[in-house]
């Protein structure tokens, strides 16, 4: 039993039993990976000499592959001369897919599929393995390398699967940290001052202490670090190493720190760790494939890849640094993740202050203690802190509130009624909320009564509005139900804020984004299309094809069409029993590849205020778009970017829309002319 995300009814979802499965593999990265050129070059040159230092030694090459995927690892090491590998993947439909991969290939007879979890397969006479291997070939890693439990799988690898001193490809992982100052990133993290212009003088809203002095998650931040302008951040350290790890070797999984010293190349407030990671496929270092940022390598040509990003780590607390100081910086991780501390250097700090230090710097995992953390994700915080749109909201608020105002905030974790107070709203009462100092109703809007309410009407309904169960930009039309169903509790005279919503969308060419949905058909020389089929079928699983909400900032597209307003939604009135629909065509102004078409909701305050959750301006000419880097837009990708089949030339797409108002879900149709 699910909540609804538009309507907010607990409703009964029954899906097939390959529901989940679909599911899994249309948002699964592997077609991104397979069209990770950077990538399967370097695993086939690491492999192809993995294999031939092993024939120079006068063994036989017996591969052992963690997580096969399409098979596509094994199939290099058979065509590079192995003479026999083990292939294992635990998602049973994959392992079916790499079967017939491999059998298509003609890799029968050398490589056997394995579909076990690593650590559950045997070794010996009658077991899942002959012997063990004398080449590990693993593609376990995620944005910040040890997340998909790569260091588990290893140790196990070693203690059981592999021989001693065996080869490995990737041979080696090193982790690099650089300190920055950005008010951006720091903005994900914590709550800043909001100044509110009342008619009795300037107002502070402050966030309380425990909320100022709280770490955070300790789960990573993993975005484009390609797409942040240097203009939004400053580098106060060069980049240092922070841990290597030697796979060729016994792996320790076991929680530990590494410590690295630095200095300061520029003073500033020290907020944030940004990281990477870089594999060496040979011992040597000859064949490597890097994560590194622009700003690190300018020289070299960035690979676009979706399945490995950069990572950014929130300090426990903003740090003054001065240029040239001496500080620790500390790594500490378990199992799966890892978190950054930094301490300075005491002065004339000798040997046994320096261990008393390292055992300092062996901190617990961050924790949330303020709650505020677990409530709103990173970029919840960015909305929260941005000031031109809390303007926005302070604008129309003082149009709307009278001192007489009996006002109802319906928002998750909004600061609307704070704002209303600050403005003169003597009433405020808010549901579904955490806050104090105000009147909160702990009922959902349904199960509203008129004693919550003081036996009042509601003057003013307000919310952003945001809620976080909504994915889509429409599932927060979970207000307009909310609205609905608090009717009779609101004056006949009342004013909504928002009055109304309206869905936009434009036609776009995405620069690499349609990447994870297009077709590969071959990879490195292997036919690969049984995994293209697999994934078109799961896209193509449910009646119509459904739009993927994606925060457009970090993936650059340019506008083919212009935006266009489709549907409007009157929050002004309940929400009606029939349908909205809507048909209309989009000119293309531009020439370009039509990948899909961008959908995203429009707030319109008062008559004069809006808010977009999408498109803030086409920057020039060439139609690059500026996004709103707070709000995930919806992708809708048209069928030409899965079936590779791209219409010569159309010259406007026509569309279909129409919202459900029972089940609050949005269908829609594309049609390129």
């Amino acid at each position: 039993m699910l909540a609804n995300p538009t309507t907010g009814s607990m409703e009964w979802f029954e899906e097939g039993e390959d529901y989940d499965y679909h599911q899994e593999i249309a948002r699964s990265r592997y077609a991104d990976m397979l069209h990770d050129k950077d990538r399967n070059v370097k695993y086939y040159q690491g492999i192809r000499a993995a294999v031939n230092r092993v024939k120079e030694r006068g063994e036989k090459a017996i591969v052992l592959d963690i997580g096969t995927g399409t098979g596509l690892l094994s199939m290099m090491a058979a065509s590079a001369g192995a003479d026999f590998c083990y292939a294992i993947e635990v998602f049973k439909p994959m392992a079916n897919v790499a079967v017939k991969i491999v059998e298509k290939n003609g890799f029968s007879d050398k490589i056997k599929i394995i579909n076990k979890h690593s650590t559950e397969v045997t070794v010996g006479p009658d077991g899942d393995m002959q012997c063990r291997a004398n080449i590990l070939v693993t593609e376990l890693f995620d944005t910040e390398l040890i997340g998909e439990g790569a260091l588990p799988s290893y140790e196990h690898a070693h203690k059981y699967l592999v021989q001693e001193g065996c080869e490995a490809v990737p041979h080696r992982a090193t982790v690099y940290a650089q300190l920055v100052e950005s008010r951006r990133m720091w903005s994900w993290k914590k709550l800043f001052p909001v100044h509110v212009e009342a008619e009795d003088g300037e107002k502070i809203l402050v966030p309380p202490s425990e909320m100022e002095n709280c770490p955070g998650v300790p789960s990573v931040c993993d975005i484009q670090l390609n797409q942040m302008p240097s203009s939004d951040f400053s580098t106060l350290s060069d980049v240092v190493t922070m841990f290597s790890v030697d796979f060729s070797k016994p792996v320790q999984s076991a929680s530990t720190y590494y410590r690295v010293q630095l200095e300061p190349v520029k003073s500033g407030k020290a907020q944030i760790v940004l990281s990477w990671w870089d594999i060496d496929m040979d011992p040597l270092g000859m064949i490597n494939c890097t994560m590194a940022p622009y700003w690190v390598k300018p020289t070299s040509a960035l690979q676009w890849r979706d399945h490995w990003m950069q990572c950014v780590y929130f300090l426990p607390r903003e740090e003054p640094v001065l240029q040239g100081e001496k500080l620790y910086l500390t790594a500490c991780r378990d199992e799966y993740s890892v978190w950054y501390n930094l301490q300075k250097a005491r002065e004339g700090e000798n040997k046994a202050d320096e261990e008393e230090h390292k055992a300092d710097a062996r901190v617990e995992s961050p924790v949330c203690r303020c709650r505020a953390h677990l409530l709103w994700n990173r970029p919840r915080f960015g909305e929260l802190n941005d000031q031109n749109r809390t303007r926005q909201y302070i604008k129309a608020l003082r149009k709307v509130l009278k001192t007489d105002s009996v006002c109802l905030c319906i928002s998750d974790g909004s600061l609307l009624p704070m704002l209303a107070h600050c403005l003169g709203a003597k009433q405020f009462l808010k549901a579904n909320h955490l806050e104090d100092k105000i009147k909160i109703i702990e009922a959902r809007p349904e199960l509203l009564k008129p004693s919550h309410l003081e036996d009042k009407k509601i003057s003013v309904l307000v919310g952003e509005p945001f809620f976080t169960t909504s994915l889509l930009p429409w599932h927060n039309l979970y207000f307009w139900y909310a609205r609905t169903a608090v009717s009779t509790h609101l004056a006949s005279s009342v004013t909504v804020l928002p009055q109304s919503a309206s869905l936009h969308v434009m036609i776009v060419e995405f620069q690499d984004l349609w990447r994870i949905r297009s077709p590969c058909g071959t990879c490195e020389g292997f036919d690969v299309q049984i995994m293209d089929d697999m994934i078109k079928d799961s896209l193509n699983f449910r009646e119509s094809k459904e739009a993927e909400p994606h925060p457009l900032w970090e993936y650059p597209c340019k506008s083919l069409s212009d935006p266009q307003e489709a549907l409007t939604f009157d929050f002004t009135k309940t929400v009606p029993q029939h349908c909205l629909s809507t048909e209309g065509s989009l000119k293309l102004l531009r020439k370009g590849k039509s990948h899909g078409a961008v959908l995203w909701m429009e707030y319109h305050l008062t008559a004069d205020i809006s808010v977009s959750t999408g498109l803030m301006q086409i920057s020039n000419e060439k139609g690059n778009c500026e996004w709103n880097p707070h709000c995930k837009q919806a992708v809708y990708f048209f069928s030409s970017v899965i079936e590779s089949e791209i219409l010569s030339d159309p010259t406007a797409v026509t569309y279909a829309i129409n919202f459900d108002t029972k089940t609050g879900e949005i269908a829609m149709d594309f049609k390129l002319l």
